[in-house]
C-alpha cells in the first residue's frame, strides 16, 4: 500500500511565481519533486492556500486561518503516513503584530494538533515536518514591515517549538533563498531545492 505525505502550506505550497502571482505547474512545484522522486510508493496531496496564515485571522484572506483548516484536511486525506507544515511567512505582516516568538508557536501549534490526530496508519500520528522559512530577501511590497528581522529569529525559536511537540524540523534558510522579485516566494530553482530536501527527508 503507498503511503501518503500531505503537504500542507501557504502560496509558496501552492507554488505562487515571484513578482508574476501566477502559478507554476505541477511538476516544478516543490511537491513535486517528492512525488516524482519517491517513487510509486508514495502519494503527495497538495494543500497549498495563498495567504494562508498559522493562527491568525486575516480579513483580507478569508478562510486562510490554517488552525480552522488542519484538523479537517487531516481529517479528509487520513490515514496519513507524514505530514508537511510549511508556514509563517503570511504571519510576518505587520497587521498581525505577532513577534517571532508567536510566529514560531503558531507553527508548533500545528504540528501539536498533527501529532494528536490519530490520522496516522491504525490511528495513530503521522509524522510531522516542519519547513523553517527560506531565507528572505528585501520585501519591497508593504504590509511586511519589520518582517526580515523577525524572520532571522525564527531558525532557533522553531528547533525549540518544533522539539518541544516531537515534530522533525526542516530548515531550509540553510539551503534556499527566496526569489528577489518579491523577497517571499520560491523560483523554480528554489522549488526544486525545497522538494529535493523534502524528498531526502522523508525516504529516511
Amino acid at each position: 500500500m503507498a503511503r501518503t505525505v500531505l503537504c500542507f502550506g501557504d502560496s509558496n505550497t501552492y507554488g505562487t511565481v515571484p513578482g508574476d502571482e501566477g502559478r507554476f505547474p505541477p511538476e516544478i512545484r516543490w511537491p513535486g519533486v517528492p512525488a516524482r522522486e519517491l517513487g510509486p510508493g508514495w502519494r503527495v496531496v497538495e494543500e497549498g492556500l495563498p495567504g494562508r496564515t498559522t493562527v491568525y485571522e486575516d480579513p483580507l484572506a478569508p478562510h486562510g486561518r490554517g488552525a480552522d483548516y488542519l484538523p479537517v484536511c487531516l481529517a479528509s486525506h487520513a490515514p496519513l503516513d507524514a505530514v508537511t507544515i510549511f508556514l509563517g511567512t503570511n504571519d510576518l505582516k505587520s497587521r498581525f503584530a505577532a513577534g517571532a516568538y508567536e510566529i514560531a508557536r503558531g507553527i508548533g501549534l500545528l504540528a501539536e494538533t498533527t501529532l494528536a490526530s490519530g490520522a496516522g496508519p491504525g490511528g495513530r500520528a503521522p509524522r510531522a515536518l516542519v519547513l523553517g522559512l527560506p531565507r528572505l530577501g528585501p520585501i519591497p511590497r508593504e504590509g511586511f514591515e519589520g518582517a526580515e528581522a523577525k524572520a532571522e529569529r525564527l531558525p532557533a525559536l522553531l528547533e525549540q517549538v518544533a522539539t518541544e511537540a516531537g515534530a522533525e524540523l526542516l530548515q531550509l534558510e540553510e539551503l534556499v533563498s527566496s526569489s528577489t522579485l518579491d523577497g517571499i516566494h520560491l523560483d523554480a530553482d528554489g522549488h526544486a531545492v525545497v522538494g529535493a530536501a523534502v524528498a531526502r527527508r522523508l525516504a529516511t
